[in-house]
């Protein structure tokens, strides 16, 4: 039988938070955030089949086993980190994590990037794409763009913007269920749904007393439901930065003279970690602050 390797990211996991008797100091030093930290940790105890620390207070500290495995694993990171490579002593560029939802990547953080890229080309960007109001832990990023309410404990939250929400359709839908002349008029259509953007709200600016649609297609991303719309599966909500392009284009119209000028949710910045102790990190925040709030 083939023996396993240990996870080599819960080693050094181990390694730090022992020699710093801290899990948040350790995951201070290896840039993600504490509960990352102890998921490794775990991770690595599952592997060995034995406890690894023992807290004591605010501290940590080894175990019996802990203390012998602790000598194993230095020795095996140190033959890792003592071995010569021929690229060791080149100069390593700085790196911004950053997750967001597959709307906003694409509509908005990609099209403005070559701005950031100009002015500071030493930095490299990373992007990853989370689902907005499920990935609702940080993850192993920097910082993470999310679309919601904002309330999100233990984190520092910056709201970068919100944008009034209207109704949309394409024009073959419109051909296919009549003309929409008045919100009232929405009882004949088929209403495209998302947590994302509840009806209800943008229904009460419309003076109608509907509940929220309970049945009928739905998709729990903002570009997947405007693609429904596109093609003319129903009525959606969408919002301006979204729509513009495809309202510019002809293949969806909005629909009355309705937008919910205070929607449920909005864009937030949202990050843990020290920012200041990571330059890159900080520029990029600013950056992303001074771009959004002039959109």
């Amino acid at each position: 039988m083939v023996n396993r390797l240990p996870p080599v990211h819960a080693l050094s996991a181990f390694e730090a938070a022992a020699r710093h008797h801290s899990f948040a100091l350790a995951a201070d030093e290896l840039c993600i955030t504490p509960s990352a930290l102890s998921h490794r940790i775990r991770l690595l105890e599952d592997f060995v089949g034995e406890r690894l620390f023992s807290r004591e207070g605010r501290t940590v500290a080894l175990s019996e086993f802990g203390h012998r495995y602790l000598e194993v694993v230095r020795s095996a990171l140190r033959t890792l980190t003592e071995f010569p490579l021929p690229q060791r002593n080149a100069q390593v560029q700085p790196r911004v994590k950053i997750t967001a939802p597959p709307t906003f990547a694409r509509q908005l953080l990609i099209p403005h990037l070559h701005e950031f890229a100009r002015r500071h080309p030493e930095i490299v960007v990373e992007i990853f794409l989370s689902v907005p109001l499920y990935d609702l832990s940080l993850t192993e990023s920097d910082l993470e763009v999310r679309f919601g309410a904002g309330k999100y404990p233990n984190t520092t939250t910056e709201k970068l913007f919100e944008e009034p929400t209207f109704a949309v359709a394409s024009p073959g839908y419109l051909k296919q269920v009549g003309p929409l002349k008045q919100p009232a008029d929405l009882r004949k259509a088929s209403l495209l749904r998302s947590a994302l953007e509840p009806w209800q709200p943008w229904f009460q600016a419309a003076g109608l007393d509907w509940p929220e649609p309970s049945s009928g297609l739905r998709a729990d991303d903002l570009g997947l439901l405007l693609e429904l719309v596109r093609h003319g599966h129903g009525v959606g909500l969408t919002r301006k930065h979204f729509a513009q392009q495809m309202i510019a284009q002809g293949e969806v119209v909005q629909l009355f003279d309705i937008s919910l000028t205070s929607p449920p949710h909005a864009y937030y910045l949202v990050y843990q970690q020290k920012p200041q102790e990571r330059p890159e990190v900080t520029t990029f925040i600013e950056w992303m602050k001074d771009t959004f709030s002039r959109i």
